[in-house]
């Protein structure tokens, strides 16, 4: 079997079929695999292309990182479920307490700092009435007019809500499903303690699933195949055929493979569809940006704990939304903060020079500490197209096509959860069970 796009969908896709016992060769057009969320090398330093953080409940990507050989208490910082800001800046702290659920919450609002009565009221009638309604709504709306008919406040939304909702979802909360949000808050607030849980990667994006899983397809007689670009994706005589880099790839003396998984973009994969299948959803997708903002200062330097939310200041230019003291996370990294800017579309027009100068100002008046003013080198990435835009009633593909053997994997197909590495995984899987009931 074929499996084309080696990013986390294309992976887990291949590694469950591998797992079950199909020989799998695995195309990726680029020279290292994890697609959005993978290790780069800048001048000598291993990056990831953007900061990432997993959650507790993404039961699917634990699943299938100790299936390869991955032990998810070494590769992951594992905290609380927590919203704290610098005690400078005005914010709030909130850190759930390790008590089991929902006692957890209820403890946590009522040690909350820096929310008033108000406020924790706000909060905990949306938790009550979000479980009364099963976590579903009858027609989808934005997050935004779901905050309002829940009567939450202001700085409720401007401290929890709206930071949650844009780095959960990459989409503004204007213009973010609401129903989509209640599915990720219901998996981890809703849930038992540990789903709400914090992952922090400790290791780069590649090395903590695909690198992994390239072994373990390798293992079970596959292949794979980087800088390996398919043009065409081909049916004959109930067999498909992938042409790659203009030559056609054999399998086996006859070339050809019993079933292939595409598991590229949406607009890739519309290309390779394209006289094979309806591609209609697959042109629809709008998409939102992620930049995360690289600073290394000495490695001395490092915050009071491993990462902090920060407060959004368009106007003043203060685009940050969390920083990660890369130092207290990985040994290799002492010094290095990562700052993420979800849904940066704003952001990155000041271009990556001032971005990295802004961001760098806010860190300084955000912890009251004028040294990191002065990064030693700052690196911004940013993915233009990390992620589509998690819009009210967005129609989403299957994963099967109409035709037999042809499907699709990707964290845009039809789903309950927005753009994640957890449902990229759980794409992946269910392509693999189309083609293995």
């Amino acid at each position: 079997m074929a499996v084309v796009g080696g990013g986390w969908a294309g992976c887990a896709a291949a590694v469950e079929l591998s797992r079950k016992g199909h020989r799998v060769t695995l195309f990726e057009a680029a020279r290292t695999l994890g697609g959005r969320a993978r290790r780069v090398e800048i001048e000598g330093k291993v990056l990831d292309n953007g900061q990432h953080i997993l959650l507790g409940a993404y039961a699917e990507s634990l699943k299938l990182m100790r299936t390869v050989g991955i032990n998810p208490d070494d590769a992951l910082l594992r905290l609380p479920l927590q919203m704290r800001y610098p005690q400078a800046c005005g914010g709030m702290d909130f850190v759930t307490p390790r008590l089991p659920a929902p006692f957890h919450m209820l403890v946590g609002l009522l040690r909350a700092k820096g929310l008033g009565r108000d406020d924790k009221l706000s909060l905990a009638r949306f938790s009550t009435t979000a479980r009364w309604m099963d976590w579903r709504m009858h027609t989808d709306c934005s997050v935004a007019e779901l905050l309002d008919r829940f009567d939450q406040t202001d700085r409720l939304v401007s401290l929890m809500w709206r930071p949650l909702c844009i780095a959960a979802l990459n989409t503004p909360p204007e213009r973010a499903s609401a129903q989509v949000f209640l599915n990720v808050l219901r998996d981890s607030l809703g849930a038992r303690r540990a789903a709400s849980d914090m992952l922090i990667p400790r290791v780069d994006l590649s090395e903590l699933f695909p690198q992994q899983a390239a072994a373990f397809i390798q293992g079970h007689g596959g292949t794979v195949r980087c800088a390996s670009t398919v043009k065409r994706v081909s049916s004959q005589d109930g067999h498909w055929r992938v042409e790659v880099n203009a030559q056609e790839f054999a399998l086996d003396d006859e070339g050809r493979f019993d079933a292939v998984i595409i598991a590229t973009q949406p607009a890739q994969a519309a290309i390779l569809l394209n006289g094979l299948a309806e591609t209609d959803n697959l042109s629809s997708f709008r998409y939102e940006p992620i930049t995360t903002c690289y600073l290394q200062y000495a490695a001395e330097v490092r915050l009071e704990q491993p990462f902090f939310a920060l407060l959004e200041d368009a106007a003043a230019s203060e685009f940050g939304q969390f920083v990660f003291d890369r130092g207290q996370i990985s040994a290799d990294q002492q010094g290095l903060l990562a700052v993420v800017i979800s849904a940066s579309s704003e952001a990155i027009e000041l271009g990556h020079q001032a971005l990295a100068e802004g961001v760098a100002v806010q860190l300084a008046t955000s912890f009251q500490r004028p040294e990191l003013r002065n990064p030693a080198w700052t690196k911004v990435i940013s993915e233009k197209r990390a992620t589509f835009s998690c819009a009210p009633g967005l129609k989403r593909p299957d994963n099967r096509t109409a035709m037999n053997g042809l499907i699709l994997a990707g964290d845009y197909t039809a789903s309950d959860y927005p753009a994640t590495l957890e449902s990229a995984i759980r794409s992946g899987v269910q392509a693999a069970a189309c083609l293995t009931p």
